[in-house]
C-alpha cells in the first residue's frame, strides 16, 4: 500500500499537463483559476482623491497662529475633474473626489467652521493627510493577481478595478461520475426490498464543481461485466476525469478492477494506507490525439467516498486547471478529547472545528467513525491526521486537522 504523501504526489502529478485556457467573463469566474499573471496597466488609485468629505488646501497658505481664515473657493466631487486650487483659498471636496491641483491636504469637515464662504480652520493638518495618493494600492506594470490563483470575489473586484471585463481562465476540467451497485437506485425512487437509495454522487458531483469542473452523473451501473464495460468505455472517452463510486475491493462482486483493465485503463496504482478509503483505485486511459483520461475508483462507502474525492479528486481537479495551491496546507488544532487509534494506516477521523477563550482552534472528533456513518460525515467540518504508528491521541494534544471548507467538501 502507498503512504498517503506519496499517493498525493503521483495523483497530482496526473495534473499535467495543465487544461488550455480561454477568456471568459468575469461574471463566470469565481472559484475558477487564473491561467496568466494579470498585470496591471494603470495605478491604483488613478488619481491623488480625498479619504473623506471635508476641504482641500494648501498647509503654506496657514499663517501663524490658530484659527485660519480661508475663503472657500469651488468644489471637487466625484466624476469630475475640478479647476486647479487658487492660493489663499480653500476647496469644498467629498470623499472620492480627485484633489485640485495645488492642494496637499484635506482636513476633515468636523473641524471646520463655516462663516458664509469663509472655513475657519482650529487645528492644522499635516501634509497628505486625508489624500490617498495615485499608485499607493497598486503601481502600474506591477503583477495584480497571479497566475494560478483560484479566484475569489475579492479577485474578482480588483479585475474589475482594473478595467478588466474578461480574464485567461483554465478550461474546466469534464468529469462523469459512475455509481455502481445492484443495491442502488435513484433517490425518492421505487423503495424495494434490498435497495438503498445512491448518495454518493450528488455530493461528489457538488464537491467537484466547487473546484472548478463541470460534471455529470452517469445512470447507475449494476454488478453485471459486460454493463460496467461499456459504461466505462462511454464515460472514459467523453470525460477528462471518470470517478467511479463502490467495487473496487476484492470481493467476488467487486467488477470495476477487471473492467477498468479490461477497456484499456492502466493501473497506476489501487490501495492507499489510510483510513477510511483504503481501496483507491487510480489510472490513466490513452485518447489518440487527445489528454489522457484520469480514472478515480474510489469504495462506495457514503464516508470514504468523500473522504478520498476530498483528499484525491478535488486537488487533482484544481492541478489540472493550474492551480498553484491544489491541496490545502493542515492547521494546528488542540483536541478536545481522547481519540482512540488503531495503528497501522494514517487515519482521517471526521471532528467539529471550535475555539478556546483564547481564540485557539480546537478539534473534537466524533465516537461514530464507521464508513457508513453519514450523519458524522455531515455534522463534520475538518478531518483529523491521526499518525499510522498512533495507538491514541489524548486530550490535549496538538495535531494537523484539514478543514473541510478547504478541500472543497
Amino acid at each position: 500500500m502507498l503512504r498517503f504523501e506519496e499517493a498525493l504526489t503521483r495523483i497530482l502529478a496526473l495534473g499535467a499537463p495543465v487544461l488550455p485556457a480561454s477568456r471568459e467573463s468575469l461574471e463566470e469566474l469565481d472559484g475558477r483559476v487564473l491561467a496568466e499573471d494579470l498585470v496591471s496597466h494603470v495605478d491604483l488609485p488613478r488619481f491623488d482623491y480625498s479619504a473623506m468629505d471635508g476641504y482641500a488646501l494648501r498647509l503654506a497658505d496657514l499663517d501663524g497662529e490658530a484659527p485660519w481664515r480661508l475663503p472657500v473657493r469651488g468644489e471637487s466631487r466625484t466624476g469630475t475633474v475640478p479647476d486647479a486650487l487658487t492660493p489663499g483659498t480653500a476647496m469644498r471636496i467629498f470623499t472620492g473626489a480627485p484633489i485640485p491641483e495645488g492642494a496637499d491636504a484635506v482636513i476633515m469637515q468636523e473641524k471646520v467652521t463655516r462663516e458664509g464662504d469663509i472655513a475657519v480652520l482650529s487645528a492644522r493638518p499635516r501634509v497628505g493627510q486625508s489624500i490617498r495618493k495615485k499608485g499607493e494600492d497598486l503601481a502600474s506594470g506591477a503583477i495584480a493577481i497571479p497566475r494560478g490563483t483560484r479566484l475569489r470575489p475579492a479577485h474578482l473586484s480588483l479585475a474589475a478595478a482594473l478595467d478588466r471585463a474578461e480574464l485567461p481562465i483554465a478550461t474546466r476540467p469534464e468529469v462523469a461520475i459512475l455509481a455502481t451497485g445492484d443495491e442502488l437506485r435513484a433517490p425518492g425512487g421505487d423503495p424495494r426490498p434490498g435497495t438503498i437509495p445512491e448518495s454518493n454522487t450528488v455530493a461528489l458531483r457538488a464537491m467537484a464543481q466547487r473546484a472548478g469542473a463541470r460534471a455529470r452523473a452517469m445512470p447507475l451501473v449494476p454488478d453485471e461485466r459486460g454493463a460496467t464495460e461499456r459504461a466505462f468505455a462511454a464515460a472514459l472517452e467523453e470525460a477528462d476525469v471518470v470517478v467511479t463510486i463502490g467495487g473496487v475491493s476484492v470481493g467476488d462482486h467487486d467488477l470495476v478492477r477487471p473492467a477498468l483493465e479490461a477497456v484499456g485503463v492502466k493501473l497506476e496504482f489501487w490501495r492507499v494506507a489510510i483510513k477510511p478509503g483504503k481501496p483507491l483505485a487510480v489510472g490513466r486511459y490513452s485518447r489518440q490525439g487527445r489528454r489522457d483520461a484520469i480514472v478515480l475508483g474510489l469504495p462506495g462507502n457514503p464516508a470514504s467516498a468523500m473522504v478520498t474525492f476530498a483528499l484525491f479528486g478535488v486537488p487533482l481537479l484544481r492541478a489540472m486547471q493550474g492551480d498553484a495551491h491544489p491541496f490545502p496546507p493542515p492547521r494546528r488544532a488542540r483536541m478536545t478529547r481522547a481519540h482512540a487509534h488503531e495503528p497501522g494506516r494514517l487515519e482521517f477521523a471526521r471532528a467539529a472545528l471550535g475555539y478556546t477563550d483564547d481564540a485557539e482552534l480546537t478539534v473534537t472528533t466524533f465516537g461514530n467513525q464507521a464508513s457508513g456513518a453519514v450523519t458524522a460525515t455531515a455534522e463534520a467540518d475538518a478531518l483529523v491526521m491521526v499518525p499510522a504508528e498512533a495507538d491514541s491521541i489524548p486530550a490535549g494534544a496538538e495535531i494537523d486537522a484539514l478543514v473541510l471548507s478547504d478541500l472543497g467538501a
